[in-house]
């Protein structure tokens, strides 16, 4: 049986680095489409991830009018808070009807700080579009419908 994950975060990669160079615009990070790609099925995660992500984006926008905030350490906190937040949603996920759960540890932190480095319509539509390339050749390669579990 072939594992799903790495092969799609192989994938992304491939067509991240490909439709940056072609366009000059970052996916969100070098692993986030591949694991978005398995999630597509799943809106309510997306939008759960998304959501954390945006959260994520805008506390250090307000802690950056307060603290120098730049550079590597923007980065770190900018995931730092992404995974915290996630955290504390999973911490609170029996609490709610259905399943739901977030996408990764560091992926809302790492579409955070390419929403930030690139801005949110950018990085949100070359997430998209790269996500759904890669789940087309992850149907195409495997021949059977994905699932993230």
């Amino acid at each position: 049986m072939i594992e799903l994950l790495p092969v799609s975060i192989g994938i992304g990669l491939a067509v991240g680095l490909l439709v940056t160079e072609i366009f000059g615009i970052a996916s969100g990070g070098l692993i986030v489409p591949g694991y978005i790609a398995l999630y597509l099925m799943q809106p309510w995660d997306l939008l759960l991830t998304i959501g954390i992500a945006l959260i994520a984006f805008g506390v250090v926008r307000v802690l950056s009018t307060f603290l120098i905030i730049y550079g590597r350490r923007r980065t770190a906190i900018m995931i730092l808070i992404g995974y915290l937040l996630g955290m504390l949603v999973r911490g609170w996920a029996g609490y709610f009807p259905g399943e739901y759960d977030v996408i990764g540890f560091i992926i809302p932190g790492l579409i955070a700080t390419w929403m930030d480095r690139q801005g949110l319509l950018e990085t949100m539509s070359a997430m998209t579009i790269v996500s759904v390339i890669v789940r087309l050749i992850l149907i195409l390669a495997v021949g059977t419908e994905l699932s993230a579990t």
